[in-house]
């Protein structure tokens, strides 16, 4: 079983243009991301997605100069980039990382993963309800499942938004919908990267981490979060 773990991103961000690269005290945001997924056991095909527009050369550049993987595609069309992007690389199911999702959890994707994987789901995802703090989204894709439905993606939103039609659509498909039942303070919480001030803060609390961040779990950054409220 082939499964790609797939970072979404464009360099120029309606709400903070340049964000995918904005240094976070040592270094730019993309790396946090990737070091993170890198201690997942689905870590052998980690891939950059981003467009072929030139406005992205510069994250296509930064994946060179560290020897990261990248797939440039549609830069409108971000759902037929996802998918295309796991054709290329023969993925039977794909993870779908957003940019902004700094704090992506291993330990979630490798668990939905093995639902997906062990269920024979089409998708599993926690967005549904949202139960999980924004930012923090697991998105686990059968690539077969995707690609047959890929044609009724007609509308603008279906085409932004990868799985947007699927959660409209729930009869076409076998979804498993996770939901956090043990932790219900982390709920309405935001820790998606989506303006300065989200930046800011995500810079102080890992200056202030005891250990590396990537051994902080989802529950560990949001008690962190609560507690500066």
């Amino acid at each position: 079983m082939n499964i790609g773990l797939i970072v979404l991103c464009r360099f120029n961000s309606s709400r903070l243009p340049g964000k995918i690269l904005s240094p976070i005290n040592d270094k730019p945001l993309i790396a946090y991301i990737l070091e993170r997924l890198a201690i997942s056991k689905y870590n052998a095909n980690i891939v950059v997605a981003t467009s072929s527009n030139e406005t992205d050369q510069p994250i296509h550049d930064y994946c060179i100069q560290n020897n990261i993987t990248c797939y440039r595609g549609s830069l409108e069309n971000v759902s037929e980039r996802f998918l295309d992007c796991a054709i290329h690389h023969e993925f039977n199911y794909a993870v779908r990382i957003n940019g902004d999702n700094l704090f992506a959890d291993p330990s979630l994707i490798d668990n939905y993963c093995d639902l997906a994987i062990n269920g024979a789901y089409d998708l599993v995802s926690n967005v549904p309800n949202r139960t999980y703090p924004s930012g923090m989204s697991v998105e686990v894709i059968k690539i077969l499942f995707m690609r047959e439905a890929i044609s009724h993606f007609d509308e603008d939103q279906y085409k932004e938004h990868v799985t947007l039609y699927f959660y409209k659509n729930l009869t076409s498909g076998h979804f498993k919908f996770v939901e956090n039942n043990d932790f219900p303070e982390a709920k309405g919480l935001n820790l998606a990267i989506d303006h300065l001030n989200d930046l800011n803060l995500a810079a102080y609390h890992i200056k202030n981490m005891q250990k590396n961040h990537v051994h902080y779990n989802w529950k560990e950054i949001v008690s962190l979060y609560l507690n500066n409220e």
